[in-house]
């Protein structure tokens, strides 16, 4: 069984955290030990405890092991921008050195560590560096998630050619409705199985204030326990 995984977005706001959340409350019910980590996140709020993204927290809440929300997510940026803008803007450098010290620390106490990913595939984290860069670097298998919309074919051969050239495999998909009104929906779905590679995990439907709801019920975990 992996003890950690990514999850890689075909573009921003595609469901990633949606997933994520599937994905965890599914091995919940497995009774095993996880943690939710978002490495970097823009878009964070200040509250009295420090910036928070709503992402992170959600990701906090869906694991079983209980970690510090600055081991959650160690790059909380304010500005709602590409990673590298917003580093730059706030005069922080995200450092690869402290990314991979998180994930260990988290691989300890868990049995799986979630991974979730900031933006598209190849999204910068500095001017010279993608946080791509890192996942290979740790040599992490990469579950696909695609919303599903218009144009979403192209994005998922992309990202996945991309994905691979970086060396890396992907073991698993999950389709995720973020437009209730996509036309066509079973024919993209049909497409996008004969294409990926990999076992689909589920198909997330369109739910209104679906961050809050409880996800396991879409998502089959085995593929992932079987890896």
């Amino acid at each position: 069984m992996i003890d950690a995984f990514f999850i890689a977005g075909t573009d921003t706001d595609v469901g990633k955290t949606v997933a994520s959340k599937a994905i965890l409350n599914a091995l919940a019910e497995k009774d095993l030990k996880t943690i939710g980590y978002k490495p970097v996140a823009a878009g964070s709020e200040k509250t009295e405890h420090g910036f928070r993204n709503s992402d992170a927290l959600y990701l906090q809440e869906a694991a079983t092991v209980d970690v510090a929300y600055d081991n959650v997510n160690p790059y909380a940026l304010a500005l709602p921008a590409s990673p590298h803008i917003a580093a730059r803007r706030e005069n922080i450098t995200i450092e690869y050195q402290v990314l991979s010290d998180k994930l260990a620390q988290h691989k300890q106490h868990s049995d799986i560590v979630l991974v979730e990913g900031a933006g598209g595939w190849r999204v910068p984290v500095s001017e010279h560096e993608c946080l791509s860069s890192w996942v290979q670097q740790e040599k992490l298998p990469v579950v696909l998630v695609v919303g599903i919309k218009l144009g979403c074919l192209s994005h998922a051969m992309l990202t996945l050619d991309a994905i691979k050239a970086d060396g890396l495999e992907v073991i698993g998909w999950v389709a995720n409705r973020v437009n209730p009104g996509t036309e066509h929906y079973a024919d993209i779905i049909a497409m996008l199985e004969s294409k990926i590679d990999a076992p689909k995990l589920g198909e997330i439907p369109y739910v209104p204030k679906v961050k809050r709801k409880d996800l396991a019920k879409y998502i089959d975990v085995s593929p992932l326990l079987e890896y």
